[in-house]
C-alpha cells in the first residue's frame, strides 16, 4: 500500500487542536487514498490528514451478556451527507501488528433516522466499511457486537461469569480521513448488576449500573481499558500523593487480599521508579490487576495504566508468585518508555496506518531490563532471585542456534509476520521474546559499560532520566507522546558518556553467522560468569516452576502436558540429530515408564559412563527407540561470582536513595 507522509502542519494542529488533544499524538505516515486494485464498488479511503472531526462520537457498550459472551454496541457518529468511510482498527498499540479481530465482529448495523442505510466492505481492506450518508441527515446510528471467545484457542477470552476485559478498539468503528487525536468520544457502559470497575477514564457517574466517562480524543479512549468485575478494590499505592492505584478484580472475592508488607513493596515500586525517571508523565496511574484462571493471560502497557493477569493466589500464595511479579514493574515502567516515549515509527496517525517495529529492543527490551531493576529495587524480587532470572536469560541465548542466520534486529519484525505465531522450532526460528530477553542483555552491557568507563559514577539510569524523564525540560505532568530515532538513542548514551554507541549497538543488533555470540558481556563486567550445576537451588526452583521437565541444555528438550510431550526441541541439540521432531510423546525411560523424575534419574546416572539413555517414544501409531549418548549429567544455569571484581550487579539492582 503507497503512504502519505502526515505533515508537520498537521502535527501542529494536533497540539493546538484542544486540551483533550494536548494530552495525546497523531502525527505519523498514513496510506493514501487510493482504490487498489481497480475494485469498482471500493471507493478510496481518505488517508489520515485532517486533525478534527466534527462533533463527539456518543458510545454506549453493553457488558452484561456474560452467559453469551458478547459484548453490544450502539454508536451514534455525527456525518454529513455524502460518502463517509468507517473503519475498525487493525494495528493495535503494544500488539506492534495487525492484530485487530475483525473475525469477531457482527451484526453490523447502520440506521440514520431510524432507516438502514447499506454498508459496504471494502474489496481490499476488510477493515473499510463504505456507506452514503442520506441528504438531511447530521448523524448515524451504528450497532455492533464484539463475539468474545470462550477458551484461548484463537483469541484470549475477555469475559467470565466474574471479570469483564473491556477493550475499546475490539469493539468500534471511527470515521477514517482523521488522525486518532481529533475524533472525540463520549463513552458509557452497562455493568452487570452491583459490578465495578477500573479504568483511567473519569468517571462521570456511576448510576443503575451505568458508568458514563468524561470525554475524550479516541486515541486517549484506546489507550484506558478496563477492567469490570463482581469482586473489585482498588488500593492507592502512592507513599507520595494518590495518583497510583491498583485496581483488582477476581475470580473469587476472597482472593483480593494483598498484605500491608505486599502493599509496602508495591509502594517501593512508586518510589523507585520516580526516582529512576525523575518526572511522572501522567495525572494518574491504574494497574488493572486480575487474579484469575479464567480470564485470558495479558500483560498490556498504556499511558496512564495497564492490563495485567496473574494467578488467583497471586497475593495468597505469595511464595507461589515470584516467577510473575515482575509484569506490574515492566508495564509500569512502559509509561516512561514505550508510551511518553516511543520508536518514531510507531507512532501512526491513526489504527490503521501500518505501523514499523525498527525500535523494539528499545522498547520492549529496555523496559525488560528495567522491569528486572525495579523488581529487585523495590524488593518484589530479591537479589538472588533477580540472578536467577539473568541466567535463565543468559544460558537461553548462549544455546539458541537461530542466530546463524536472523540476527536480533530481524525479530522486531516478527510480529508483522504473524502475531505471536508459535512455530515448532523456536530455537532455529527466532522470534517475539528476543527483542524483549536478547536486548534486555544488552542494556545490562551497556549499563555495566557505563559504569566501568566512568568508574561507577554514572549508569543506565543516567539514560533513562535524559531519555524518559525529567532530562525533558517541563514534560513532569505532561503525556504528549514523542518519538525517538536510533540517532537519538545514541546521542542520549553519548550525554552519558562518549563511546560509539552506534557501532556498540549496531554490532550486537546485527550479529548474524555461525560465529555469532550472544551478548553476555555486561554479565562477566557485572561480576559474574555463567555456569551449569546438576541441581537447581530451592530459589531457582520457585522462580522456574517447570525445572523438573527441563532438558533443554542437556538432551535439548522438555516435556510438556500428562503425556510427556517432546517439546522445545533445540535445532540442532541431541534429540534433534536423532531424527525427532513435533508430535512425538515420551512413554519410558529404559524399562520404567517415562516421568519427568524417572528421566532425570536417567540422565544424572549415564553421567561420565559409556552407556546410552534409552528411550521409548510413541507418535501415534508409531513406536521409537532412541539410544542416547549424553552422558554430561542435568544442567541448569547459574550465575557464579567472579572473586576479585567489582559487584556492578549488586549495584545496579540496589534500591535508589534519592
Amino acid at each position: 500500500m503507497s503512504r502519505l507522509l502526515v505533515t508537520a502542519c498537521t502535527a501542529a494542529l494536533l497540539i493546538a487542536a484542544g486540551p483533550a488533544l494536548a494530552q495525546s499524538i497523531g502525527t505519523g505516515a498514513g496510506p493514501a487514498a487510493q482504490n487498489i486494485g481497480g475494485f469498482a464498488d471500493s471507493p478510496a479511503i481518505p488517508a489520515p490528514t485532517a486533525a478534527t472531526y466534527p462533533g463527539t462520537i456518543r458510545y454506549e457498550a453493553d457488558i452484561t451478556d456474560l452467559d453469551h459472551r458478547v459484548i453490544s454496541v450502539k454508536q451514534t457518529i455525527p456525518a454529513r451527507p455524502g460518502p463517509l468511510t468507517l473503519l475498525y482498527p487493525k494495528y493495535l498499540p503494544g500488539n506492534h501488528a495487525d492484530s485487530g479481530p475483525i473475525q469477531l465482529l457482527a451484526g453490523v448495523v447502520i440506521t440514520a433516522s431510524g432507516q438502514p442505510v447499506e454498508w459496504r466492505r471494502d474489496a481490499a481492506d476488510p477493515y473499510a466499511f463504505h456507506l452514503d450518508v442520506p441528504a438531511g441527515i447530521s448523524e448515524i446510528d451504528v450497532s455492533l457486537q464484539w463475539l468474545t471467545q470462550a477458551d484461548n484457542a484463537n483469541w484470549r477470552v475477555v469475559m467470565t461469569p466474574s471479570i469483564v476485559n473491556l477493550e475499546w478498539e475490539k469493539a468500534i468503528l471511527y470515521p477514517a480521513g482523521y488522525v486518532s487525536t481529533g475524533i472525540m468520544v463520549e463513552a458509557s457502559v452497562k455493568l452487570p448488576a452491583g459490578w465495578n470497575y477500573g479504568t483511567a477514564l473519569t468517571t462521570v457517574s456511576h448510576e443503575n449500573d451505568v458508568a458514563r466517562f468524561e470525554p475524550v480524543d479516541l486515541y486517549t479512549l484506546v489507550d484506558s481499558p478496563m477492567f469490570a468485575g463482581a469482586n473489585y478494590r482498588r488500593i492507592d499505592i502512592d507513599p507520595s500523593g494518590d495518583d497510583v492505584h491498583l485496581n483488582i478484580v477476581s475470580d473469587e472475592p476472597g482472593n483480593i487480599a494483598p498484605t500491608a508488607e505486599q502493599l509496602g513493596l508495591y509502594e517501593n515500586l512508586v518510589t523507585q521508579t520516580d526516582r529512576l525517571f525523575g518526572a511522572r508523565h501522567f495525572d494518574h496511574y491504574e494497574f488493572l490487576v486480575a487474579l484469575t484462571d479464567q480470564l485470558g493471560g495479558i500483560g498490556l502497557e498504556h499511558h496512564r495504566s495497564s492490563e495485567n493477569t496473574v494467578a488467583p493466589d497471586f497475593f495468597t500464595n505469595w511464595g507461589r508468585s515470584a516467577g510473575n511479579r515482575a509484569l506490574l514493574p515492566h508495564e509500569y515502567a512502559h509509561s516512561w518508555n514505550g508510551k511518553y516515549r516511543r520508536p518514531a515509527d510507531e507512532l501512526t496517525a491513526n489504527y490503521n496506518v501500518p505501523t514499523e517495529n525498527s525500535l523494539l529492543w528499545v522498547y520492549e527490551g529496555q523496559t525488560e531490563y528495567w522491569g528486572d531493576v525495579l523488581s529487585a529495587r523495590s524488593g518484589l524480587h530479591t537479589l538472588e532471585q533477580t540472578r536467577i532470572t539473568l541466567a535463565s536469560r543468559a544460558a537461553f541465548y548462549q544455546n539458541q542456534p537461530g542466530r546463524a542466520w536472523r540476527n536480533l534486529q530481524d525479530t522486531n519484525n516478527h510480529n508483522l509476520l504473524g502475531y505471536r505465531v508459535p512455530g515448532q522450532w523456536g530455537s532455529w526460528m527466532r522470534g517475539t521474546s528476543d527483542y524483549y530477553d536478547e536486548a534486555a542483555l544488552i542494556w545490562l552491557d551497556a549499563d555495566t559499560l557505563i559504569r566501568e568507563r566512568t568508574n561507577d559514577r554514572k549508569s543506565l539510569d543516567d539514560f533513562a532520566r535524559a531519555m524518559f524523564g525529567s532530562g525533558i525540560e517541563g514534560s513532569d505532568g505532561v503525556w504528549v507522546p514523542n518519538g525517538y530515532t536510533f540517532a537519538d538513542v545514541v546521542a542520549a548514551l553519548n550525554g552519558v558518556t562518549e563511546y560509539d554507541w552506534a557501532t556498540f549497538l549496531r554490532t550486537r543488533l546485527d550479529a548474524t553467522g555461525p560465529e555469532a555470540e550472544a551478548p553476555l558481556d555486561g554479565i562477566e563486567r557485572a561480576g559474574y560468569r555463567l555456569i551449569y550445576v546438576e541441581a537447581p537451588s530451592a530459589d531457582e526452583k520457585a522462580m522456574n516452576g517447570g525445572w523438573g521437565s527441563d532438558f533443554q541444555y542437556s538432551l535439548g528438550f522438555s516435556l510438556q502436558g500428562p503425556n510427556n510431550r517432546i517439546g522445545g526441541i533445540r535445532w540442532g541439540g541431541p534429540v534433534y540429530e536423532a531424527g525427532i521432531g513435533a508430535g512425538w510423546d515420551l512413554i519410558a525411560v529404559g524399562d520404567k515408564a517415562a516421568t519427568p523424575e524417572v528421566l532425570r534419574t536417567a540422565v544424572t546416572d549415564a553421567k561420565g559412563g559409556t552407556a546410552p539413555i534409552r528411550l521409548t517414544l510413541k507418535s501415534g501409531s508409531r513406536i521409537r527407540t532412541l539410544d542416547l549418548m549424553w552422558t554430561e549429567g542435568l544442567r541448569y544455569p547459574r550465575l557464579e561470582r567472579i572473586e576479585g571484581t567489582p559487584d556492578r550487579l549488586a549495584d545496579i539492582l540496589a534500591p535508589l536513595r534519592r
